[in-house]
């Protein structure tokens, strides 16, 4: 087995259970947040994915944050008493003063992300790869504040993200994005009536 399908295999393993935390908003799932980039930036520094490999950074630095904010929040409580299912946890629609504060964020990520890789690397998607990876920032901020809309975000990335990778030739991790497109809605769908039972 070479080392482009080890990482894929693996990276799909982790994606799934990380998923599978998302969506009961498990407190956990900033742990395995934390490991999974090291394995996909492996993947995508070999494939020529420069702004996703140097996402993983932040995703290891935002699983932190997202852990030290969820645990604040009480989250590892909630989860031990429920059994993994945090369906006491605040989650709430994104509030409208954030809405035009995140999209002005997204387009000047969009922008630098898009300026470094074209000035300073070698990609053949600049454009694509810049845009997954700002909307991935906007997302992952959004998540550690259990935001509902952060899965419409992901579900964005992950359509775009499919056709991506499958370009470039890691079919496998693009089938799992395809899989996360799916469930981003199924995600958005659970939250939304979580927040709905929390203020009936």
């Amino acid at each position: 087995m070479d080392a482009k399908l080890a990482l894929q295999i693996i990276g799909i393993a982790l994606g799934l259970l990380y998923l599978w935390l998302e969506y009961r908003a498990n407190v956990w799932l900033w742990v395995v947040g934390a490991i999974m980039p090291i394995v996909h930036g492996a993947l995508y520094f070999r494939q020529g994915l420069y702004a996703d490999f140097a996402m993983q950074a932040y995703y290891v630095a935002a699983g932190v944050y997202g852990l030290v904010v969820w645990l604040r929040s009480g989250a590892l409580r909630t989860s031990k008493r429920s059994g993994g299912d945090d369906s006491q946890i605040k989650i709430a629609p994104t509030p409208s003063r954030l809405v035009i504060p995140l999209v002005v964020a997204f387009v000047a990520l969009h922008g630098a992300i898009y300026a470094l890789l074209v000035h300073f690397t070698d990609s053949t998607v600049p454009f694509w790869d810049s845009m997954t990876t700002a909307l991935s920032v906007v997302a992952m901020w959004m998540l550690s504040r259990k935001y509902i809309e952060q899965w419409v975000v992901w579900g964005v990335v992950d359509a775009i993200t499919v056709g991506l990778y499958i370009y470039k030739e890691i079919p496998l991790t693009g089938g799992l994005y395809a899989l996360y497109t799916v469930l981003a809605v199924v995600g958005y769908l659970r939250w939304r009536r979580i927040y709905q039972s929390s203020v009936a």
